[in-house]
């Protein structure tokens, strides 16, 4: 007896529907095999599934067993197909019935006892089979959390092979999910609390940059002897950050339940802060792998991506940043074909003005040699440089300095500064795939960042005694422009130039 199911692979952040097909009855030596491209993790569902059948009180069948997972060209990898392979099995030995298996998408791990266990990727289920006219989806209790999420679907919870029988059968009605009930289920999360920007003594330069950073959604480049505080400032950027809205919280969750993240519903509505070892590879910082997934860059998506000690990483790993930097995606090539990923992320970039990280330290002398100097700097090329819009020194202080110093802003104050900024920005950039001033194209750049003349002269000026780029010419501009919506301004004015120029009077002293 022959039966069809419906399931899902994973290919990137998207779901690709599979057709789950069990044949029984076939002769030959009685047991179960798998084909459709399954990797070793698929292959290994048989024994979960004979086990999870047997332990949950059902018949396993008594003949040779086909189950092929079509389309037979897509590699499938994971543990999610043991709960539609099971159904599967009871419906073609006869022990289950239910018109309801052709309206629903089923997903799921079992244990050995037949309980489910949650599979990654919920979302993008849910998005696949709202796409296919399906009118549920079949889960895990918690990823059935993610796919209520989704409007216009019936996300139903079943907590064990058992419970999924007597639900198909009609015995017990469907937990059917709301969404509210998913968002009260997210609320009772504990939120993880990010420091605040009071505790941050002194730097105010430092300070200033970083609220200019967030408020454009600009890269920032920290440059500063060890303890002057660059890691502390970039980790409460999250703080600053405007809350994400609807669409962009569930892209972010969309990501980390594919990328199998921890923490998963707990981090909903909350920006993502990704901190890679500068020992990362280059396919984990930027993705990929047999089966595509998202790496670093694609988890950072609508966050911070902080790269702490820079000159330390891969001179490869950094270069294949500049194409996310430039276009906020990531296209990843392989034999089988291409695969886009979002990564639109606040690079945030920390690294010492040495090697032994004390040049222009005012109480420990630099032992570096300009030589040594200069090999540690050039490890990040000019291009990379380029694509960063604020280089910002961080000086140490001393204990006297950091004692007599006063709190500084809280991070709710910089908050709704960058807010009121952003808010201005996306009234601007309305009807236009723009959605910060960080990403505005040349033509935007044309229109929104217009200099009088005495302004254009003085920032032709800056660029011939800097030596700068004209990649650096527009994102100073993009600079100028984040300034002036935090004063309100309609018009870029001079001070707000004059600053935007400043954080970039370090290019050719970093590469020179």
């Amino acid at each position: 007896m022959l039966a069809i199911l419906t399931s899902a692979a994973l290919q990137g952040i998207n779901a690709e529907a599979v057709h789950v097909e069990v044949n029984t009855g076939e002769a030959g030596t009685p047991g179960l095999l798998m084909v459709g491209l399954p990797d070793a993790s698929v292959k290994e569902a048989k024994d979960r599934v004979w086990s999870a059948i047997q332990n949950s009180g059902f018949k396993t069948p008594w003949s040779r067993t086909t189950v092929n997972l079509a389309p037979g060209e897509l590699r499938k990898e994971g543990s999610g197909f043991d709960l539609p392979v099971a159904l599967g099995l009871l419906v073609a030995s006869g022990q289950l019935e239910s018109p309801l298996l052709e309206e629903a998408l089923i997903a799921g791990e079992l244990s050995l006892s037949g309980a489910t266990r949650p599979v990654r990727g919920a979302l993008a289920m849910a998005r696949l089979a709202r796409q296919l006219g399906k009118r549920r989806v079949l889960l895990p209790p918690s990823s059935a959390l993610e796919a209520a999420l989704v409007e216009n679907l019936e996300a139903v919870a079943v907590s064990s092979l058992d419970h999924a029988f007597r639900l198909l059968r009609g015995e017990i009605p469907p937990h059917v999910i709301t969404p509210a009930e998913a968002l009260a289920a997210l609320a009772r999360h504990p939120a993880t609390e990010v420091a605040d920007f009071s505790e941050v003594k002194g730097q105010r330069v430092v300070r200033r940059a970083a609220e200019v950073a967030v408020a454009g959604n600009h890269n920032l480049l920290l440059i500063g002897p060890p303890g002057s505080g660059k890691s502390m400032i970039a980790k409460r950027l999250p703080g600053i950050m405007p809350v994400p809205n609807r669409d962009e919280a569930l892209e972010i969750l969309g990501i980390q339940s594919v990328a199998g993240v921890p923490g998963g519903l707990g981090g909903f509505g909350r920006r993502p802060v990704r901190s890679p070892h500068h020992t990362v590879s280059d396919v984990a910082l930027l993705g990929g792998g047999a089966i595509p997934s998202p790496g670093e860059v694609s988890l950072a998506h609508h966050g911070v991506l902080f790269l702490d000690e820079l000159p330390e990483f891969k001179r490869s790993a950094l270069e294949v940043l500049r194409q996310p930097l430039e276009d906020a995606v990531v296209t990843i090539s392989r034999s089988s074909g291409k695969l886009t990923l979002p990564c639109s992320f606040l690079l945030v970039a920390a690294m010492n003005p040495c090697p032994c990280g004390h040049l222009g330290d005012r109480t420990r002398e630099c032992r570096c040699s300009p030589t040594q100097i200069q090999r540690y700097r050039s490890r990040i090329s000019g291009p990379l440089l380029d694509r960063i819009d604020l280089h910002v020194e961080a000086p140490a202080l001393s204990v006297t300095e950091l004692r007599a110093a006063a709190d500084g802003e809280s991070s709710a104050a910089l908050r709704a500064r960058t807010e009121a900024a952003r808010a201005r920005q996306h009234a601007r950039f309305r009807g236009s795939p723009c959605t910060s001033n960080a990403r505005m194209s040349p033509t935007q750049i044309r229109t929104h960042c217009r200099l009088p003349d005495p302004l254009a002269h003085l920032l032709e000026s800056a660029m011939n005694q800097l030596q700068l780029s004209a990649r650096a010419h527009d994102r100073i501009l993009k600079v100028a422009r984040t300034i002036a919506d935090l004063d309100g301004a309609e018009t870029i004015a001079e001070p707000h130039l004059l600053e935007a120029i400043h954080y970039r009077n370090l290019d050719r002293r970093l590469i020179g």
